[in-house]
């Protein structure tokens, strides 16, 4: 995928025909080209990047459609410009999604339904990692069900997530399309603004459905990039994409799926028994859009010479990013707590799972390893977060999370470690993951008295330090 914010483009939908669509398809112009960005990828005179018509794909594409695509050109154009909802269009968004999904992934898989054996066999294997995690962590099975997903499957279940995950970014657009305006052209300019905002949620669709459609040809689960994606108590495995991740690892497939079932499992746990953790994860993201400013000099200049007949001007915009994190101490904090609450995450499934898979499978080094390396090279998860967002994840603060609780497990058990989790002011900070051994060895409060405390803290105003507990104590004493 496009590692460029907000850059568009879209495959062609996969033929309904299967090989003989292929061939009319191949016979009428269309294929596997690049696609230009409205939607209608592979049609006739839109050349692709770089190629004839690439400068104005619109143009080029009306100037060599014959009669009955120029109609279906026309009415996706239409349903574009007569969006009427929130700042991303996700009807088209879940329309691409599923497109890009029908293509394939680089590698010639194709999505297919999923079978009844291998229902099984991910059902089997999350009961078993569950059985494992009993022993590596204090948190209850939080796996009501174990799904087995098809690609297009994952991408029907994850698109609420997502939505939540990426809407505070385009309203930012999409509120900024009309303040640019003095307001007293605002009344006049209604028109104009209301056919830009259309265009804007037809452009963020169009993107985030590409983005999506593109990730569900490679997770393995429903919760990659550490944020549970899919529906509360569901752990979820896609099967065709568990086989592709474990073809050249030289280890049993057996194996790798049972690995991600312990990686999906605990993720779940840690979802359904931390109450708290989700609106805070999903808080700290709504926390660093309300930071986002959009270049209002680049959007002003966009709005003075917007030509109706030239709507790709607005996607040029978009594509070249319109939205930077504000240099602001409270943006950089709220980067930072993001990004400290996903490596916490993150860390303490990497820990929790070690220690349940290490005595029982012999590839286990191998298979966290190969998970590592995916994260801490850019994976696709990261990437797809960054583009939709504009976030750009510290793999570095991934390991250094996953040391702290595996030290946590050695100096205070399995039960210290995961009563952290009880009160977001006992998680470690950004400066604790500096510092691991620091955090691990400091003084720590009695966990057996946490109800207690937290009691005696609703009642007084502010929050205390928890940290300073045994501080607190030792004044009394004397």
């Amino acid at each position: 995928m496009s590692n460029t914010p907000f850059g568009f483009g879209l495959p062609p939908e996969e033929p309904e025909d299967g090989d003989e669509g292929k061939q009319k398809d191949q016979q009428s112009g269309g294929g596997q080209g690049p696609a230009n960005p409205f939607g209608f990828g592979g049609l006739p005179g839109a050349g692709g990047f770089g190629g004839p018509g690439a400068d104005n794909p619109l143009a080029a594409m009306f100037g060599s459609l014959n009669p009955n695509d120029l109609g279906a050109a026309f009415q996706q154009l239409g349903q574009m410009l007569s969006y009427e909802g929130g700042p991303v269009n996700w009807d088209m968004a879940k329309q691409i999604a599923r497109q890009t999904v029908a293509q394939g992934t680089a590698d010639g898989t194709k999505d297919a339904s999923v079978g009844a054996a291998e229902r099984k066999a991910v059902e089997d294997a999350v009961r078993l990692a569950d059985l494992w995690l009993d022993d590596a962590t204090s948190l209850p099975s939080g796996s009501g069900t174990a799904v087995a997903w098809s690609r297009a499957e994952w991408v029907e279940a994850t698109l609420p997530a997502w939505q939540e995950l990426v809407d505070p970014v385009a309203e930012r657009v999409g509120a900024a399309m009309g303040d640019v305006l003095p307001e007293e052209m605002q009344a006049m300019a209604g028109p104009l603004i209301g056919m830009m905002r259309s265009m804007g949620g037809a452009m963020f669709g169009t993107q985030i459905g590409q983005a999506v459609g593109v990730l569900a040809g490679e997770v393995v689960g429903s919760t990659d990039i550490g944020l549970p994606l899919g529906p509360a108590g569901k752990a979820a495995l896609l099967p065709a994409n568990v086989e592709t991740f474990g073809k050249d690892l030289g280890v049993p497939q057996e194996e790798v799926r049972l690995y991600l079932a312990l990686r999906e499992a605990a993720h779940q746990r840690l979802f359904a028994h931390v109450p708290w953790l989700r609106s805070h994860l999903f808080g700290a993201v709504d926390g660093y859009a309300r930071g986002i400013k959009v270049d209002t000099a680049k959007l002003e200049d966009v709005v003075g010479q917007f030509d109706p007949q030239n709507p790709e001007q607005l996607q040029d915009a978009l594509q070249q990013g319109m939205f930077q994190p504000e240099d602001t101490p409270e943006q950089k904090a709220a980067l930072a707590r993001l990004e400290t609450a996903l490596a916490l995450v993150e860390g303490w499934v990497d820990a929790v799972v070690h220690a349940a898979a290490k005595p029982r499978l012999a590839s286990a080094d191998a298979l966290r390893e190969t998970l590592r390396r995916r994260r801490a090279t850019g994976g696709p998860a990261e990437q797809t977060f960054a583009t939709l967002i504009g976030l750009e994840l510290r793999p570095r603060r991934l390991r250094d999370a996953s040391r702290l609780w595996a030290s946590l497990t050695d100096a205070r058990g399995v039960d210290g470690r995961d009563g952290l989790w009880a009160h977001p002011d006992m998680l470690p900070t950004a400066t604790d993951l500096d510092d691991p051994d620091g955090f691990v060895h400091r003084e720590h409060m009695d966990f057996s008295e946490l109800d207690k405390m937290l009691g005696e803290a609703a009642g007084q105003e502010g929050k205390p330090d928890l940290r300073k507990k045994d501080d607190a104590e030792g004044d009394d004493a004397e």
